[in-house]
């Protein structure tokens, strides 16, 4: 089981020696969990303990919020995600201008030695850290020699993560001059705004999710027959661009059900607001009465788009429509 420290002053006094790493891992991508599995690797290999350091809020909410990148996932599923890859430990660490006004050592001294006990630093080649970011490998390099560990460097580790193959995927993941793309949490918010959660599941190397509680919304689905579970506006994760999805909708029970997943507007009834909702298809008869999952926190998983947001001409075109949408969701869903 992973330990989840929110400061350093949580971690045991006996804790190490560690091989430690550090950054924001938004996503847990496929090129995240590359580094983070040959860090695990070492620190076995060196009977040591394997440590992730993240920040908590995203540092550009910090310094620029005006122009701070939408988060792939919520701190929670950042941290579900981490411990399912085998990590030992990953360090919560409140980012705040007070920690980033620490000089490259300090921050070194006090959290990956001091805390930790690193024994090994895993880091990229064009890492950077501390006060006004001046420190870099070289830095760290220096630090090592001073402080006693040994500093690894995996050249995937940069901010282009590590390459996803074409081969069995679309050729969107294609790199413009025809090389295969390098994983990325950029590149997973960009095929989320265009709706295409089977590119960012294949960079994710899991479906995309959100996570909220269900709230109620104008009851509009229930009164055309399809009942939805509506996530509150401050649901965590990345808003896909608007349409209709496949995909699963996970109780707070853990009970997975199928669901055609709602994502805009209502443009049918001149909606404003954006909203998620899931239609929970395939309930067993004796369930349809009692599924109630209001004031719940439930995750909605994006599977596949099925097509994009439309107006129709009025709720029984709609109804046609969602029916359609049903039965493909289905079709998708069971089909993998």
């Amino acid at each position: 089981m992973v330990h989840i420290w929110n400061d350093p002053s949580e971690v045991p006094a006996d804790f190490g020696p560690s091989v430690v790493t550090f950054g924001n891992f938004d996503g847990v991508h496929r090129g995240h969990q590359q580094v983070l599995s040959q860090l695990i690797r070492v620190a076995r290999l060196n009977h040591a303990r394997a440590v992730a350091i993240t920040f908590d809020p995203h540092p550009a909410q910090v310094h620029r919020p005006e122009s701070a990148p939408e988060l792939i996932m919520g701190l929670e599923d950042k941290l579900v995600a981490l411990g399912e890859l085998g990590l030992d430990a990953v360090l919560v660490m409140k980012y705040s201008l007070e920690l980033a006004s620490l000089t490259p050592e300090e921050f070194v001294a006090s959290v990956l030695v001091g805390s930790l006990k690193a024994s090994h630093v895993v880091i990229g080649h064009d890492a950077r850290f501390g006060r006004n970011n001046s420190g870099d490998l070289e830095t760290m390099q220096d630090l090592g020699r001073k402080l006693g560990f040994e500093v690894l460097v995996i050249s995937e580790f940069g901010s282009e993560g590590f390459p996803l193959h074409s081969e069995g995927h679309s050729e969107a993941h294609d790199g413009d001059d025809g090389n295969d793309r390098r994983c990325s949490s950029t590149w997973v918010r960009e095929a989320l705004r265009e709706g295409d959660v089977a590119t960012a599941a294949a960079v994710l190397g899991r479906s995309h999710r959100m996570r909220g509680k269900v709230v109620h919304g104008a009851a509009r689905g229930r009164d055309l027959g399809f009942p939805t579970a509506n996530l509150a506006s401050d649901a965590s994760g990345y808003i896909p661009a608007d349409g209709i999805y496949a995909g699963w909708l996970v109780d707070q029970a853990g009970t997975r059900w199928p669901a055609a997943i709602s994502v805009g507007s209502n443009p049918t009834f001149d909606g404003v607001s954006r909203q998620v909702e899931a239609h929970v298809i395939d309930r067993p008869e004796e369930a349809v009465e009692d599924f109630d999952l209001y004031g719940q926190t439930v995750v909605v998983e994006f599977v596949a788009r099925l097509r994009g947001m439309v107006a129709y001409r009025g709720p029984e075109a709609l109804v046609d429509q969602m029916r359609l949408d049903v039965v493909k969701a289905h079709n998708i869903l069971y089909a993998r």
